[in-house]
């Protein structure tokens, strides 16, 4: 029987299993997919909102604004990546400087920190490549970049360390509502037992709340299409620029990424398939098409990429994070869409203290440390540093994919972690081992070898993502 099971390991999940982490509770995330923070919250602008948007009052502005200052400790103690870039929210004309002013008149009552009002002009001395067409901007200093899986992969070995349970390919496929605890069902086989539950499975909320009862909110499933620029382009822009926002949301944006890649996009439609997430050529061109209204001489020539990511919309027009009107100890995280990831941080904490009171049942965990080491950059220690790592691991000195410079060693280490991954995917996403120029060209047939290397399965049996995207089917040379 556990204390809790928290249901998806996205951001959000893995932001709650952290908090919960904090207390002598036995714990368990179930994720159904084959790895941490792999469909919202894998593909979005990665942005760190000011604040700027949110309805005054409301669940996404009073834990965005936390959210955004928790940041800093997070990068401290969970040792997460954070490109401090600030931002422009961008006018062209008389019009649309009016909404401008309603923006301003937002961040004023949200408290946002730092902004201001500057003209085209004097945007443009900060940022050249602004587009001569933006007259008037409002400049959001405490914008911050990172990125969401990264953000998740903190949160989680962290939980992990102080003693939370994490099982991925776990599909939750019934909930049933017993006297005073749940039976959950997963993979129509396996059941586990938990006295509350804590429903953190994004665009699939509302199917999760079905299984017990009629959910409060629908989530009605958006897609964004993006463009990844190459890291040379660095520099170009070094601010997020924001168009003025819609009712498809905030926009086309250009996004600095912290390792130097520029995002373009998103572009926004409603689907009816939660989980497809394929680019389209409307979608890309709609990204370029808008985008320029942003930048002048955006370097097109340097796109190494496309993708696409799934945005949770729900019926309600707010967070919904609250307990189940009808079955007790059931909690919804529902519509966690922008500014989700801003809110992160701070939605953990509101949950587990301000809804469910936990402090009032459990007893604070003595062993718990909000730390986390840092992942080992070998390429970025010192000369000095990086000859004793070589004396006591001669893999360090074997480069696997030179585009990023990762060694041998260290997606080894990626494979054996606390949050360990035996998919290309997720070791590119641990330590970007196919994340550059040739995006895996030259590298990903040497990364095959070591998860099977390290495994001791066959190559034929190295997944690319998920359990059904195995690369190859049979051998095609063989020794006699």
């Amino acid at each position: 029987m556990y204390d809790f099971i928290i249901i998806g390991a996205g951001v959000i999940g893995s932001s709650v299993a952290k908090e919960l982490s904090r207390y002598q509770a036995k714990t368990l995330c179930l994720e159904k997919e084959n790895d941490v923070a792999n469909v919202q919250s894998l593909a979005n602008s990665a942005i760190i909102h000011a604040g700027h948007n949110p309805e005054p009052g409301s669940l996404k502005a009073t834990l965005s604004i936390l959210g955004n200052k928790m940041y800093d400790d997070w990068e401290k103690e969970l040792n997460i990546p954070l490109l401090r870039t600030g931002a422009f929210v961008a006018a062209h004309n008389k019009k649309e400087e009016k909404i401008i002013d309603e923006l301003l008149d937002i961040t004023k009552k949200n408290e946002v920190p730092e902004y201001m009002i500057l003209t085209g002009d004097e945007a443009r001395k900060i940022e050249p490549n602004l587009a001569k067409s933006i007259t008037k901007v409002l400049s959001l200093p405490t914008t911050k970049v990172t990125y969401p899986w990264e953000v998740a992969f903190a949160c989680m070995e962290n939980a992990i360390i102080n003693g939370v349970e994490f099982l991925k390919n776990k599909k939750v496929t019934a909930i049933k509502k017993q006297a005073d605890f749940f039976e959950i069902e997963v993979n129509h086989q396996e059941i586990y037992q938990t006295k509350y539950v804590i429903n953190a499975a994004g665009v699939a909320s509302d199917d999760i709340g079905g299984m017990i009862e009629t959910p409060p909110f629908k989530i009605k499933a958006r897609k964004g299409e993006y463009f990844v620029l190459d890291r040379r382009v660095k520099g170009f822009m070094n601010h997020v620029l924001y168009p003025l926002p819609s009712e498809r949301g905030k926009g086309v944006l250009i996004t600095p990424q912290v390792h130097g890649n520029i995002l373009l996009g998103p572009s926004s439609e409603y689907i009816d398939d939660k989980y497809e997430a394929r680019t389209t050529d409307e979608g890309l061109a709609y990204i370029k098409k808008h985008s320029v209204e942003l930048a002048d001489d955006i370097p097109f020539n340097m796109i190494i990429r496309s993708f696409a990511g799934i945005r949770s919309t729900s019926t309600c027009d707010d967070f919904y994070i609250k307990e189940s009107k009808n079955h007790k100890g059931f909690y919804y995280l529902g519509g966690i869409e922008s500014p989700g990831l801003t809110a992160a941080p701070a939605i953990g904490p509101y949950l587990v203290n301000d809804v469910m009171n936990v402090g009032s049942e459990f007893n604070l965990n003595s062993k718990y440390d909000p730390k986390r080491e840092p992942r080992l950059e070998f390429h970025r220690l010192p000369w000095e540093k990086q000859k004793q790592l070589l004396n006591d691991d001669h893999l360090y000195g074997r480069i696997v994919c030179k585009c990023e410079k990762i060694t041998e060693k260290e997606i080894i280490d990626a494979i054996h972690g606390p949050l360990g991954s035996h998919s290309i995917k997720g070791i590119k996403k641990r330590v970007r081992a196919g994340a550059g120029l040739c995006q895996g060209g030259y590298c990903e047939e040497k990364i095959i070898k070591i998860i099977a290397r390290e495994l001791n399965v066959s190559p034929l049996d190295v997944e690319y993502d998920d359990l059904q995207s195995k690369l190859f089917k049979e051998e095609t040379k063989v020794d006699e």
